[in-house]
């Protein structure tokens, strides 16, 4: 799955327009137009598509936590890392939406996949730690997937 997939999903699944989408990165100091959002949506095979980077997925990422939980108290943005794996994906939306882990294991119920708490624990490890365990694709989709899916 490419950073523009990712960028697709979660569009989607939290409603968000394209002009929403350029507002949330520009919540860290990088202007996006709304121009450049549409190149990023594409599919890859269609005219105009432009390959979304690590530091600007992490862009979007940090606007929505300041868009759904407000700016640091001192004001300052956290650097965009260079590479961006699963796991900070799924860290990242887990503190802008504000989720426990019963919070995102309803989501995946939604997508009806079965992560248990030791497994979800060592994906928000730290790296290095003796738990930790790389986010693997398929989970990441998963989850993806049931915060697309509607509260029924």
């Amino acid at each position: 799955m490419t950073n523009n997939d990712i960028l697709r999903r979660l569009r989607h699944a939290l409603e968000i327009s394209d002009s929403v989408v350029a507002e949330i990165i520009g919540k860290t100091g990088e202007e996006t137009s709304r121009s450049q959002v549409d190149r990023w949506l594409k599919r890859d095979d269609e005219e105009g598509y432009q390959a979304l980077s690590d530091p600007m997925l992490c862009r979007f990422l940090d606007g929505l936590i300041i868009e759904k939980r407000g700016a640091r108290p001192d004001g300052s943005v956290p650097e965009p890392l260079d590479l961006l794996t699963n796991n900070e994906i799924l860290k990242k939306l887990r503190i802008a939406l504000e989720m426990r882990d019963e919070d995102v294991n309803a989501v995946f119920e939604k997508a009806d996949f079965v992560v248990t708490k030791a497994e979800l624990g060592s994906f928000f490890r730290k790296e290095g730690h003796r738990n930790y365990r790389l986010c693997p694709e398929q989970v990441l989709r998963k989850f993806l997937q049931g915060l697309g899916k509607k509260q029924d």
